[in-house]
């Protein structure tokens, strides 16, 4: 956590200010596509975003972490003394725990529901004991909690230009459409660890089951029926998408660059699957850097913009940034995407002093790029 996103923010007291960095480095360590995302913020809004991941992500610790034999019940244990500690953290703000500290107080400053957390938990739970899931409405009674309440969770950080409860039912499918982004990617990895995210029904309308599944990850070779449930899921995965799509424009325009680049990346990473032949059950599919960079930059210049419309400060460097791409074409997207979203400080310019003609972060006779349409399962 830089000290300019912890400044604007408010957050001033020195051991929470080292909580809120201690969730940024496992947002950026763990939540590549998340993280890079969350740059795209107002930088005051960033600090509650790694908070809320970092939280998710050490819950998903203790469940998933294969580097430790600990058997369920030390699991459930560790899981149960984590939410008490939550608990009593959001109750009288206080905990020992610095990642608890940090989301408790996020919890405090948004005026997040304390339900959306033990949702949140108890799908955690239930990862414990359920391996599989006999239909799509089980799967999602267990996303309700693991998914949907997540982006629950963020809807106040990110904001809206409507009343939050009619913006509700968009943030919780587009959390539901990233996680099972998610499980489609993962396939392989969750039956390491004893789990099926693919309903059964879905699978047994294909041909395949549980069994096959792992027969195919075991044996390294690939079956039409698993292969026809594959596209299938990705089918329902975009159709997820497609119900969450028309609520970014519900959010703060501010936040709209982040929740869109994110939107896309997720996609992107349906399209990865696609392109490899889904074969989830024996690599990982992954977005193309060059894709991945030039994504975030639309990203960026959008950013810019709507920061700029709302009369907010822009950086120097940022534009500088921008403008140095659309100069040298797209040899210079990588370089320069990272360079512009470097939150670090520096120079700040504001509408006002942006050149006539131009919108900040717009390259002039342009528009703000709008795209057209590595981390924890449960967040990103």
């Amino acid at each position: 956590m830089t000290d300019r996103e912890l400044t604007a923010a408010g957050i001033a007291d020195a051991r929470l200010r080292a909580d809120y960095t201690r969730c940024r480095r496992l947002n950026a360590q763990h939540g590549k596509t998340y993280f890079l995302a969350t740059r795209l913020l107002p930088v005051e809004r960033r600090p509650a975003v790694h908070a809320l991941y970092g939280f998710a992500r050490w819950a998903d610790e203790i469940v998933d972490d294969l580097g430790t034999e600990a058997p369920a019940a030390e699991r459930a244990t560790a899981l149960a003394a984590l939410h008490a500690d939550l608990s009593a953290g959001l109750r009288h703000g206080h905990s020992d725990h610095a990642v608890v500290r940090a989301v408790a107080d996020t919890a405090r400053r948004y005026a997040i529901a304390p339900a959306l957390f033990d949702e949140f938990m108890a799908s955690m739970r239930s990862d414990l004991v359920v391996t599989d899931y006999p239909t799509y409405d089980d799967l999602y009674a267990y996303m309700r909690g693991s998914a949907a309440a997540i982006g629950l969770q963020m809807l106040p950080v990110l904001g809206t230009v409507v009343p939050r409860e009619e913006a509700a039912p968009r943030a919780a499918s587009l959390g539901v459409a990233f996680q099972l982004t998610n499980f489609l990617r993962d396939v392989g990895e969750d039956l390491d660890r004893g789990r099926v995210y693919l309903p059964a029904d879905l699978l047994a309308a294909h041909g395949a089951d549980r069994a096959l599944l792992e027969w195919c990850r075991a044996t390294g070779r690939t079956d039409r029926r698993v292969t026809a449930a594959l596209r299938e899921t990705e089918r329902l995965t975009r159709r997820v998408y497609a119900r969450a799509a028309p609520g970014i424009a519900l959010l703060d325009p501010v936040s709209r660059p982040c929740v869109r680049t994110a939107f896309v990346l997720y996609g992107g990473i349906l399209d990865a699957v696609a392109a490899d032949g889904y074969a989830v059950l024996h690599r990982r599919a992954v977005v193309p850097r060059r894709r991945r960079a030039g994504v975030a930059l639309r990203g960026l210049t959008a950013a810019l913009a709507a920061r700029a419309a709302a009369g907010l400060p822009v950086r120097a460097r940022a534009l500088r940034g921008v403008r140095s791409v659309r100069a040298r074409g797209e040899r210079g997207v990588r370089g320069a995407a990272g360079r512009a979203t470097d939150p670090e400080p520096d120079v700040t310019t504001h509408a006002a002093d942006t050149p006539a003609g131009e919108t900040p972060g717009v390259p002039a006779g342009g528009a703000p790029g709008t795209p057209a349409g590595e981390s924890t399962r449960r967040v990103g």
